[in-house]
């Protein structure tokens, strides 16, 4: 398929969640090709969720972080690369700009999905997955991932055929069974950890509630979140922290109000996605809905309930610590348990809404959780 790369850069997906998915096939990629130099171009933030090269993690040796947006937004981050002489870049976006980005910056040999009408800007055409009928075929973001480390080690490519539902919660992965997802903690990051604890006043063990989304349809209900918070104070004598973007204070306010505990809000103290993971390490427990802080807690090792509501877990189903028994340390709720295995809940939003997951479902899998691990 082509020569092995001396200077590789990995131009990663935009979402937080999706750059997490992606570590499991970077860290093949590191570990298979020991001695090239490994670069990362991305979006304002990710560069610390993944540190900042060249010593926080052994993924990359450089970041180079450009603002997606804005007329010469792709003039620009390709000024930024073309100057390290990259002779291979993986796309694992699926845009048509990142790969123009590549082009425009003269790197030689550019691998992604022909997507997006982008294939005329590739030298290597990795073909998507898709059904019978030309639909997206439902894979999980950490196999379509590993799939292109694939083609870029001139290795087997991902069987698609594995992907074939059981059920409407989770998928069965192609990746390999130790294979996960890895986030580094840098100095830093602890350090905005224990400075957020200490002006919270939290110095025993705590849980993290994760109620914002990018999507307001994704959010279950502020009130039971503000519910949970106080039986997981009454019942398990946990301190809470409500996670959020800046954005989202106004979202943690209002379960502040309807909340007799007096849970702490994180973006309010001035967290940052650094601090966020190191918070993740020593949690107890995640309660999320589908948005990216479930990745980075996943990556932690953290024990997590995520809430699905109305889009379809199984394109994120991910791989996640075992418990102290050896379950999985994760439980996925979602809005209809009943749906067939051959449908999405994407393509029933009504009949999928988050608030149909009660608040006493809730509180079992957290229950679950605490008795199946060794913690608690």
């Amino acid at each position: 398929m082509g020569d092995r790369p001396l200077r590789l850069l990995i131009v990663l997906p935009s979402w937080v969640g999706d750059v997490v998915m992606a570590t499991p096939a970077i860290r093949r990629i590191r570990d298979a090709m020991p001695g090239i130099f490994i670069g990362a171009l991305c979006r304002p933030g990710i560069d610390q969720l993944i540190g900042a090269g060249g010593g926080e993690s052994d993924l990359f040796d450089e970041v180079h972080v450009f603002v997606p947006h804005g007329m010469m937004a792709t003039k620009k981050a390709a000024a930024k690369v073309r100057p390290r002489r990259y002779d291979t870049a993986l796309l694992m976006t699926n845009s048509f700009s990142t790969a123009l980005t590549t082009r425009i910056a003269f790197i030689p040999r550019r691998i992604g999905y022909e997507r997006d009408g982008r294939g005329m800007l590739l030298t290597d055409k990795v073909i998507p997955p898709r059904n019978a009928d030309r639909s997206w075929k439902m894979v999980p973001a950490v196999d379509y991932y590993w799939n292109l480390a694939s083609y870029l080690l001139d290795e087997t490519l991902v069987d698609w055929s594995v992907h074939a539902p059981t059920d409407c919660v989770s998928m069965p992965l192609a990746l390999p069974s130790g294979a996960r997802m890895e986030l580094p903690i840098s100095e830093k990051d602890q350090a905005k950890c224990d400075e957020i604890l200490a002006k919270a006043g939290v110095d025993g063990p705590y849980a993290i509630l994760n109620p914002g989304g990018n999507n307001e349809a994704k959010r279950w209900p502020a009130d039971r979140f503000a519910k949970l918070a106080d039986w997981l104070r009454a019942e398990h004598g946990l301190a809470v922290l409500l996670n959020g973007s800046p954005a989202e204070i106004e979202l943690i306010d209002e379960i502040r109000s309807h909340s007799a505990s007096d849970p702490v809000s994180l973006p309010a103290l001035g967290n940052t996605l650094g601090g966020l993971k190191a918070i993740c390490k020593g949690a107890r427990i995640m309660v999320t809905n589908d948005t990216g802080p479930r990745h980075i807690a996943a990556a932690m090792g953290t024990p997590l309930v995520t809430l699905f509501g109305p889009t379809d877990p199984r394109w994120t189903t991910i791989p996640v610590e075992p418990l102290s028994d050896g379950r999985e340390s994760e439980v996925v709720l979602v809005a209809d348990p009943t749906l067939d295995a051959r449908e999405s809940a994407n393509d029933h939003p009504e009949r999928c809404v988050v608030d149909r997951i009660e608040l006493g479902r809730v509180q079992q899998a957290v229950e679950f959780l605490f008795k199946n691990n060794s913690f608690a």
